[in-house]
C-alpha cells in the first residue's frame, strides 16, 4: 500500500488545522449575523404582521378597559377628554401585547396632539414608555407622530420627556427600518435638542451617530429632520468639538451644502456656522476637500432662497476671525458679491452682508479692496433708505467708523454715509446700543477737517438740540461722551456756534455737568469744550455771567493741589533712589 511522503504529510496536516481555524471563525461569523439581525426592525415588522394572524385573546381587564375608554370618550366633551378616567385605560391599552388595543391608545394621543391646546399632565407621558416599544408599526408611527406634535406645539416639557426616560425608546426607533418612524424620531430629537440641558444628554447616549447615519438617508424627509437635529445639537460647545472630532460630522454638512433641499442646505450651513464660532476647529474645516468649504459657501451666497445666503455670509463672518482664512476669502471675490447683497431689496439678506464686511473691515489691509469696489456709496444709499433700522445702521456706523481715516475722507463725503448717519441719531431711543454706535462713528468722523465741514452744513436747530439731549444721559456714560465729543470737535466752527446759541442754557449746564464730574477724560472734554467755545464773543459774555467760572477756579484749585502732590511723590522718589545709589557706591 503506498505511503504518502512526510512532505505531503505536513501539508495535509496544515489543510486540517486550516479547515478547523475557518469553521470556528464561520461559526462566530454565523453567531455574530443571527445576533446583529435578531433586533431589526424588519423582523419585528414580519413578526408583527405574523401576530396579526395570531393575535392574543383579549384579557378581561382589557376588555373592560377598551369598553370603558371609548364609552369615556364618546360621553367626554371636548375639554375634559384629559382625566383619570381615560388615563388609566390609557395605561392598559398601551401595556398590552394586542397591536389593537395598542393601536387605539396610539390613535388617541394623535388625536389629542393634533387638537390640545393647553399643557398636557405630565402622568399621560407615561404610556409612551410601552407604545414607542411596540413592535407594532403602525403604533410606532402614531404614537411618533404625536411625540413630534405635542414637542413642536408646545404641549409637553422638553426637558421632563427626557427626565422621565423617554429619550431611550426614541433613540431606538432611529434604527427602525421605516422611513416614517426615522423621520419622526430625529424631528423628535431636533425639538428636544432646543434644551441646553437636552442636548447634553443626547450626546451622552449616543443619538449623535445614529442621526450622522441617517442624515445620509435617501429619504428627504428624514435627512432634512436628522441634519435639522444635528444643527440644534451644535448649538453646544462640547457637542461642536464632539461633531468636529470624534463623530466626523464635518464631510457629512460639508457634503450637504450641495443638497437640492434648501432645507438641508440651511440646516448643514448654520450647523458649520455654529462649529465656525470657536477658532480653533477652522484648521479642521478647511481641511475637507482642501478647503472646499469656502468655494461652497462663496456659491451659496448667491442663493435664491434668502435665508440660505444669509446663513452663507455668517458662516464666512465666523471663519473670516481667522486672517489667513480671511486673506482668502478676499482674494476670492468674496467683496464683489457683498456689494451686489447690500443692493438687495432684502433687509435680512443687507445685514447678513453688512455682518460680514464689518468683520472685514477690522483688518486694514482690507481697506484698499473694500474702497475699491464702490462699497461706501451702496452703503450711503442703504442707511438713507433704512435710517430707522437698528441693525443697518448699527453696522453700516461700525462699518464706517473702522474705516474712516484721513485718505478715506472724500469717499465718505461724496457717499453720503455722514449725512445718513446724522438722520439716524435722532430715530433711535437713548437706551439702545445702536444710538451709541451712530453717536461714536459720527465722533469719530467729527475728528477729520473736511468732514466736520460737511457735517455742520447738514446739521439744523433740532439735531444740535438732540446731541445736547444727549450730553445729560448721566446713565449711559459711554453715550453722553461720545455725544460732547461731537459738539466738542465742532465747536471750533463759527456755523455751528451760531446753531449752539439758542441752547445756552443747555451748553452751559453740559459743560458744568462735565467740569464736575469724577472721570478726568469727562473733566478734559469739559474744558477743550469751553476752550472752543470761548472763541465766539457771545459765548465769551455768557459764561461771565454763569457758575463756570466759580467752577474753573475748584478745578483749578484741584489740579494745583494735584500738581503738587505729584511733585513731592516725585521729589520723595528721587530721593530715595539717591540714597539708594550712594549706598551702592559705599559698598
Amino acid at each position: 500500500m503506498a505511503t504518502i511522503c512526510d512532505l505531503c504529510r505536513q501539508h495535509l496536516k496544515n489543510f486540517m488545522e486550516w479547515i478547523e481555524r475557518a469553521s470556528e471563525d464561520l461559526l462566530e461569523k454565523i453567531k455574530e449575523f443571527f445576533k446583529n439581525v435578531q433586533c431589526c426592525s424588519c423582523l419585528k415588522q414580519k413578526r408583527t404582521m405574523s401576530d396579526h394572524r395570531n393575535m392574543p385573546a383579549l384579557q378581561q381587564h382589557e376588555k373592560e378597559a377598551a369598553q370603558e375608554f371609548l364609552q369615556h370618550i364618546e360621553e367626554a366633551s371636548e375639554n375634559n377628554v384629559i382625566d383619570m378616567e381615560s388615563l388609566k385605560a390609557l395605561q392598559t391599552l398601551a401595556a398590552s401585547e394586542n397591536p389593537s388595543l395598542q393601536q387605539s391608545a396610539a390613535l388617541y394621543y394623535l388625536h389629542i396632539s393634533e387638537e390640545l391646546k393647553s399643557e398636557l399632565p405630565e402622568e399621560y407621558l407615561e404610556p409612551y414608555h410601552n407604545l414607542l416599544q411596540s413592535s407594532d408599526l403602525e403604533v410606532q408611527r402614531k404614537t411618533s407622530l404625536s411625540l413630534v406634535n405635542l414637542l413642536v406645539e408646545g404641549n409637553v416639557n422638553k426637558e421632563t420627556v427626557v427626565k422621565i426616560g423617554l429619550l431611550e425608546p426614541i433613540l431606538e426607533l432611529l434604527g427602525s427600518g421605516d422611513a416614517t418612524v426615522q423621520c419622526n424620531s430625529c424631528a423628535s430629537i431636533a425639538s428636544l435638542a432646543i434644551s441646553a440641558f437636552n442636548r447634553e444628554v443626547i450626546a451622552s447616549e449616543g443619538g449623535i451617530n445614529p442621526l450622522l447615519v441617517l442624515a445620509k438617508s435617501y429619504d428627504p424627509r428624514v435627512q432634512q429632520n436628522a441634519v435639522g437635529a444635528i444643527l440644534n445639537l451644535s448649538r453646544s460647545e462640547k457637542i461642536q468639538h464632539l461633531l468636529c472630532k470624534k463623530e466626523k460630522a464635518l464631510p457629512v454638512l460639508i457634503l450637504h451644502l450641495q443638497s437640492p433641499d434648501s432645507e438641508v442646505q440651511y440646516y448643514s450651513c448654520a450647523a458649520l456656522s455654529n462649529i465656525a464660532t470657536n477658532p480653533h476647529h477652522h484648521q479642521s474645516m478647511l481641511q475637507i476637500g482642501d478647503g472646499i468649504l469656502l468655494k461652497m459657501l462663496l456659491s451659496l451666497m448667491s442663493s435664491s432662497v434668502e435665508k440660505v445666503c444669509c446663513q452663507a455670509c455668517y458662516c464666512l463672518r465666523n471663519l473670516s476671525l481667522n486672517k489667513n482664512i480671511q486673506a482668502d476669502i478676499v482674494t476670492m471675490n468674496c467683496l464683489a458679491q457683498l456689494h451686489d447683497l447690500l443692493q438687495f431689496s432684502s433687509v435680512n439678506v443687507n445685514e447678513a452682508a453688512l455682518t460680514l464686511l464689518s468683520t472685514l473691515a477690522e483688518n486694514h489691509s482690507n481697506m484698499d479692496a473694500i474702497m475699491s469696489e464702490n462699497i461706501l456709496n451702496t452703503l450711503g444709499k442703504l442707511l438713507l433708505v433704512h435710517k430707522t433700522n437698528h441693525g443697518i445702521s448699527y453696522l453700516g456706523a461700525t462699518i464706517i467708523h473702522k474705516l474712516a481715516r484721513s485718505e478715506t475722507q472724500l469717499a465718505i463725503i461724496d457717499s453720503r454715509c455722514a449725512a445718513a448717519l446724522l438722520q439716524a441719531l435722532r430715530y433711535f431711543s437713548v437706551n439702545t446700543e445702536t444710538l451709541q454706535h451712530v453717536t461714536a462713528c459720527i465722533a469719530e468722523l467729527t475728528k477729520q477737517e473736511t468732514i466736520r465741514t460737511l457735517i455742520i452744513q447738514e446739521l439744523d436747530v433740532n439735531t444740535v438740540a438732540h446731541l445736547l439731549m444727549l450730553t445729560a444721559q448721566s446713565e449711559n456714560n459711554d453715550l453722553s461722551f461720545q455725544a460732547a465729543c461731537i459738539i466738542c470737535h465742532l465747536g471750533v466752527h463759527e456755523m455751528f456756534t451760531l446753531l449752539l446759541r439758542p441752547h445756552t442754557k443747555e451748553i452751559v449746564d453740559y459743560i458744568l455737568h462735565f467740569l464736575q464730574h469724577q472721570e478726568i477724560r469727562f473733566q478734559h472734554l469739559g474744558l477743550l469744550t469751553l476752550r472752543n467755545l470761548n472763541k465766539d464773543p457771545y459765548f465769551v459774555a455768557v459764561f461771565d455771567e454763569t457758575e463756570l467760572t466759580v467752577q474753573l477756579r475748584r478745578v483749578c484749585q484741584q489740579m494745583s493741589e494735584t500738581q503738587e502732590l505729584l511733585q513731592a511723590v516725585l521729589f520723595h522718589n528721587n530721593e530715595e533712589q539717591q540714597k539708594h545709589q550712594n549706598i551702592n557706591e559705599n559698598t
